[in-house]
């Protein structure tokens, strides 16, 4: 069997899961649990489990007795067993309902091609799993989920080496980590030409990322697992906090922030901030440019306001521009997010020298990807070679600095000078094609589409206001103090 075809079967277990109430985003969070428990039976790891609550303990069991251990077992491995198992079970509770929905999940992963799957690799199993939910617009994971043939190009532009601190501050589920780490392996023969130190350094210390969602971080560990990254450097936390502070400096960034304002309004807890703002984009932007090291790289995907809002958007982008070279900017095109309508670009910069924090950026290279491009979905899937013209523009340099060509007004690449983006206060929306099919009528998306981009509009409005809330609540209780 295939991967997709083992994706397609685990995926088909939903349905059980469905018929037990459970909704759509919570199904690879409670798969998770289960593959968790055989996969580290399948690749001979089962020690950092603690004994008695392992695979063949949870077959052993039958009809109510096996959902009681069931329930039992999640609850002992958050505070038991090694610091990843109790991680990724922290506060793990089932939410299933009926003895033989349990059974039928077990019995069904149970008699899965296991062999296929350890050949075709479970981090390649567990990463089609996280693809699927995501394209399950029910499920309403696609906005942790930043579409793979995005993150591969990004990969392959911005080169990441071996013996490189990289890091995620919106890790998500790790797609842009795992790629990192499969780009390396692939350049060092699977890291056996690394010697013995620094391939524990790969697998233990290159690897850095923030999670703020629990059940999002659980699967990040996961996935890296399966990946061979180690170590305790994927953290749940707010990178917009004090945490974030406490992450090092990197050489590498890669990141995919969350788009909105911060909850309730408020601003960013980071007192190393310069320009404190509730737009998240901007504040993890600020963090980025920051958090690098002195020659250190980054590609960030932004929606298109970071690139035009007046205020404290320009001032961080002057000074973006001021420590980095921003070289290079591409405009996505539309419907590639979980979100529809959201128009979103990736800049990628280098840090300048450590002596030089002024006059970084001398000119940006803009590549339109978004005019006259169609309008991606399930009916036009995205992939890898959408972005093949963009690749050979940018060229083989990872800091931008390969010879490039400017295209002109008919073409999709130019270059525009500090200048003309000074004389434009700092504006980096910048487009010139004309977009033909911008007056033509759109085909629209499919009604269970809508559903979903209105049900996560309503869920972050309530997230607002119940922060709002906590926010005024507790305001007025140190005022009565």
């Amino acid at each position: 069997m295939t991967t997709q075809e083992i994706v397609q079967r685990l995926w088909a277990l939903c349905h059980v899961l469905r018929d037990d109430g459970i909704t759509y985003h919570e199904y690879v969070t409670e798969l998770t649990y289960i593959l968790f428990l055989k996969m580290a039976k399948e690749t001979g790891t089962e020690a950092q489990l603690p004994g008695g609550h392992r695979w063949d303990d949870l077959t052993a069991q039958q009809g109510v007795e096996q959902l009681d251990f069931y329930r039992t077992l999640l609850i002992h491995l958050g505070s038991n067993g090694s610091t990843l198992v109790k991680a990724i079970f922290a506060n793990a509770a089932t939410a299933l309902r009926q003895p033989k929905n349990l059974a039928k999940l077990v019995s069904d992963i149970d008699r899965l091609d296991w062999y296929s799957a350890r050949t075709e690799g479970l981090g390649d199993l567990y990463e089609g799993l996280l693809e699927r939910n995501a394209t399950e617009t029910k499920s309403g994971a696609g906005q942790y989920f930043t579409p793979r043939p995005l993150i591969e190009s990004i990969v392959s532009l911005v080169q990441p080496q071996a013996g490189e601190v990289i890091q995620d501050p919106a890790a998500g589920t790790g797609g842009f980590l795992i790629s990192a780490d499969r780009f390396i392996k692939a350049a060092t023969d699977d890291l056996f030409d690394l010697p013995e130190a620094a391939q524990r350094f790969q697998r233990r210390e290159a690897f850095w990322g923030m999670e703020l969602v629990p059940d999002t971080h659980r699967l990040l560990l996961m996935n890296a697992m399966l990946h061979g990254i180690e170590g305790d450097q994927l953290v749940l936390g707010d990178t917009l906090s004090a945490e974030g502070a406490s992450l090092p400096k990197a050489d590498v960034i890669l990141t995919n922030p969350p788009f909105g304002t911060k909850k309730g309004g408020g601003r960013p807890s980071r007192q190393d901030f310069t320009f404190p703002t509730s737009n998240k984009q901007l504040a993890f932007l600020e963090h980025v440019y920051r958090g690098l090291k002195p020659g250190g790289r980054a590609a960030v995907v932004v929606p298109d306001n970071v690139l035009f809002e007046e205020g404290v958007g320009a001032q961080i982008r002057a000074d973006l521009m001021d420590k980095c070279d921003l070289h290079t900017i591409l405009r996505l095109p539309t419907g590639i997010f979980y979100a529809q309508g959201v128009k979103t670009n990736v800049l990628f910069f280098t840090r300048g020298p450590a002596a030089r924090d002024t006059g970084n950026t001398e000119r940006v290279w803009v590549h339109d990807l978004r005019a006259n491009m169609p309008s991606f979905g399930k009916r036009t899937p995205l992939t890898r070679a959408h972005f093949a013209a963009f690749e050979a523009a940018f060229g083989a340099d990872p800091h931008g600095r390969a010879e490039r060509t400017d295209e002109g007004e008919r073409g999709r690449f130019r270059c525009f000078g500090r200048e003309e983006i000074r004389w434009r206060s700092d504006n980096l929306d910048i487009a010139w094609l004309r977009d033909e099919s911008a007056g033509r009528h759109e085909e629209l998306p499919e009604p269970e589409e809508i559903a979903a981009e209105i049900m996560a509009k309503l869920r972050e409005a309530m997230e607002e206001m119940e922060a709002l809330s906590e926010a005024l609540a507790a305001a007025s209780e140190e005022a009565v103090a």
